[in-house]
């Protein structure tokens, strides 16, 4: 891994993974400052440290913040629930890129990208989470005590193609599958929504990462959360693709697994 930056602004969404990359800076010494947005970031995260709160819709706004606080060196991490329009409230700087963007606004990766882009033309350079903090990417193996029969690994392998597949056609990341039969898959309601209404007694979830995805910026997830909704409903385990899949709290999503009785692994 790289040297590490002296300073680092985080842009933060919702979830776990913006509060443990703050912790994890906080134990190396690095300084950091967040930009948190209205009704996405998780408050506790903020307590005790130099934050800002805007919109998502203040582009300008959040580029002055960081660079008045002497931030070039950037991760952006965090789940983003999409606002509606009214809620954006697009400033000069957000509504001229949008309109620079055109009809790439309407793709996820495409929107991604762009801001890479406008940012890293502003000065910033982006890392991904992954690049500053070790261990988080999912690894090739099995995590857990319990391990795939030779049928759920036929399953899996199944499930990969099958969310490769709509990962390319920019559907989702994640299927659900079962002896051989897909019984679901993810598409803009999220991985949740997929878990559920696919929940069978035995049932697999594969998640990937989509090939156009931007590593930088949108990696898929599981965590803790993921295999508490998954037990709680049946299903057998837990595959992600190794190193395109972000863990969160690994120890306690391997220990939750256990007690469950579910596996989880990487492949």
């Amino acid at each position: 891994m790289a040297a590490l930056p002296a300073k680092l602004g985080i842009v933060a969404g919702g979830g776990q993974l913006p509060k443990q990359l703050a912790e994890f800076c906080d134990s190396k010494d690095i300084q950091t400052f967040i930009v948190g947005f209205e009704n996405q970031t998780d408050p506790s995260m903020l307590e005790g440290r130099a934050h800002e709160l805007t919109r998502l819709g203040a582009a300008g706004q959040i580029i002055r913040i960081l660079r008045e606080h002497g931030y070039s060196d950037l991760v952006m991490i965090g789940s983003i629930k999409r606002p509606k329009l009214a809620e954006l409230r697009p400033d000069l700087r957000t509504a001229t890129f949008f309109a620079k963007l055109g009809l790439r606004v309407l793709s996820d990766d495409g929107l991604l990208k762009a801001i890479r882009a406008e940012l890293e033309e502003e000065g910033f350079t982006i890392y991904g989470i992954h690049e500053i903090m070790d261990g988080l990417l999912m690894p090739v193996g099995h995590l857990t005590k319990l391990k795939p029969t030779v049928n759920q690994q036929l399953d899996i392998v199944d499930g990969l193609k099958a969310s490769k597949k709509i990962g390319e056609e920019d559907i989702g990341q994640s299927v659900v599958v079962f002896d051989r039969r897909i019984l679901g898959t993810e598409d803009d309601k999220g991985t949740n929504d997929l878990i559920r209404r696919s929940a069978q007694q035995g049932a697999i979830l594969v998640k990937s990462r989509k090939p156009q995805q931007d590593r930088k910026l949108d990696m898929p997830t599981i965590g803790p959360d993921t295999v508490k909704l998954c037990s709680s409903l049946g299903y057998a385990g837990i595959a992600a693709e190794a190193g395109d899949v972000l863990v969160v709290n690994r120890e306690e999503m391997i220990a939750l697994a256990d007690e469950a009785g579910m596996f989880v692994t990487g492949i």
